[in-house]
């Protein structure tokens, strides 16, 4: 699914957007406004979402269906998939540094990925699952976790797939992430409606 991300202020989406801190060493964007066109359905889908330090993810607040075709699928236009949007959008919203220094740039966790759907890339997950490695993997646990928290999916699924361990081990280590002061201000209510 192809997406155009911009700003609230209708700006392109960059790293320079992502200036709230979360977590230990990461920024978000407060929020974007994500656009996507299933040209053979003949609807164009915008949703508009906010972080809710309440909830402690990214929020959909506007979803608008718009018909670019006079035969536009109505099926499609009452049944669109903003959660779908909201998961590919949310990686351009999120910034790390990979290293410190004051020549480093902050880049989007999109940067990372190498494009064939993980959010990371293979020599990283490679790297930090080898026995030994432990800051380097509570760093990358704490992107991949915080990225299914933010678009409110299972943090423990993500871990185990991006990296390639037992979801029992994916666990354990965002456990140790998390005791480790990683995960301050991500929680994953995946399952568990929050009350309003």
């Amino acid at each position: 699914m192809k997406v155009d991300v911009k700003t609230l202020e209708g700006d392109e989406m960059t790293g320079h957007a992502a200036t709230q801190p979360i977590g230990s060493a990461m920024r978000i964007a407060p929020g974007f406004v994500a656009t996507t066109r299933d040209e053979r359905a003949g609807v164009e889908t915008t949703i508009e979402a906010r972080y809710s330090k309440e909830r402690n993810r990214y929020v959909i607040t506007t979803i608008i269906n718009r018909a670019i075709r006079a035969d536009a699928s109505d099926y499609r236009m009452r049944h669109t998939a903003p959660q779908a949007i909201l998961q590919t959008a949310i990686p351009r919203c999120i910034t790390v540094k990979l290293e410190d220094g004051p020549d480093e740039r902050w880049l989007t966790v999109a940067d990372l990925t190498s494009g064939d759907g993980r959010l990371i890339p293979p020599w990283m997950a490679a790297a930090v699952v080898k026995r030994g490695v432990k800051e380097e993997r509570w760093d990358v646990v704490e992107l991949i976790y915080g990225t299914a928290a933010l678009a409110d999916q299972s943090p423990v699924k993500l871990v185990a797939f991006e990296l390639g361990v037992p979801e029992r081990t994916a666990q354990d280590w965002i456990r140790t992430a998390r005791n480790a002061g990683r995960l301050q201000g991500l929680t994953a209510n995946v399952g568990r409606p929050l009350s309003d």
